[in-house]
């Protein structure tokens, strides 16, 4: 069965969320004086990811809301910083903290160069749209602030809505079905391995990695890598 849409997963394959979570972070430390605390700002980075990991993993599993798990990662990291009082904030104190985080990290916001060419080129010849574990305001507002939103604006399927995260089959499908095709009629290009490729492989999907490391890791069978969007066109012309 031909390719006739393409599905994509958002932050580090279209968007370069983690350029814009480690500006975001380091640029909120220096400014709230925090960022000497740390041995280094690699150290400071790491353990801002481990914290949005833990609260994270609690968003898509139903346990918090996706601003509540803002508010846990703000006391979560304070507290292991040893603020006094960090587990006890409020939330509109917690929400405020985030924002200034938020507020730096938004402002290095930026698509990956290969994206926006990449969806123009497959526009005109496939069915585009997004399946992400994330927040489906916050993907659309993200999508239209990095000028991807109009490509994509049609079809764009998050776990908050949907109500399971990547890498069950159902999310996959419910993409498949808004665009009006079979999982067999349909590509999905994501960066990370387990959620993405094996997911949606499972799934009856078309699976690519999008691995722009070319870290060399092993693949299964019938997953397809790459290491830029700009060889997805002929990759599923082939």
């Amino acid at each position: 069965m031909p390719i006739r849409g393409v599905l994509f997963d958002v932050d580090d394959t279209l968007f370069d969320y983690s350029g814009s979570e480690k500006a975001g972070i380091l640029a909120h430390l220096r400014e709230t004086d925090l960022l000497t605390r740390f041995p280094s700002p690699q150290a400071a980075l790491k353990r801002w990811r481990a914290v949005m990991e833990t609260q994270y993993a609690r968003f898509l599993a139903r346990e918090i809301t996706f601003r509540g798990q803002q508010h846990e990662r703000t006391r979560q990291f304070l507290a292991d910083l040893g603020q006094a009082g960090a587990e006890h904030l409020t939330d509109d104190q917690a929400a405020a903290w985030f924002a200034g985080y938020a507020a730096h990290r938004d402002a290095a916001w930026a698509a990956f160069p290969d994206a926006a060419p990449v969806l123009a080129e497959l526009a005109p010849h496939y069915r585009l749209g997004i399946v992400s574990n994330s927040d489906a305001d916050h993907q659309r507002r993200k999508l239209h602030a990095i000028g991807l939103l109009d490509h994509v604006a049609d079809v764009l399927v998050c776990s908050d809505q949907h109500g399971e995260p990547k890498p069950a089959p159902g999310i996959f499908h419910a993409g498949c079905a808004a665009l009006g095709l079979a999982p067999d009629e349909v590509a999905y290009v994501g960066d990370n391995y387990a959620l993405d490729a094996e997911g949606a492989h499972r799934a009856g999907l078309t699976a690519f990695w999008l691995d722009r490391t070319a870290s060399g890791a092993p693949v299964a069978e019938g997953i397809h890598v790459l290491h830029s969007l700009d060889g997805l066109a002929k990759a599923l012309a082939a």
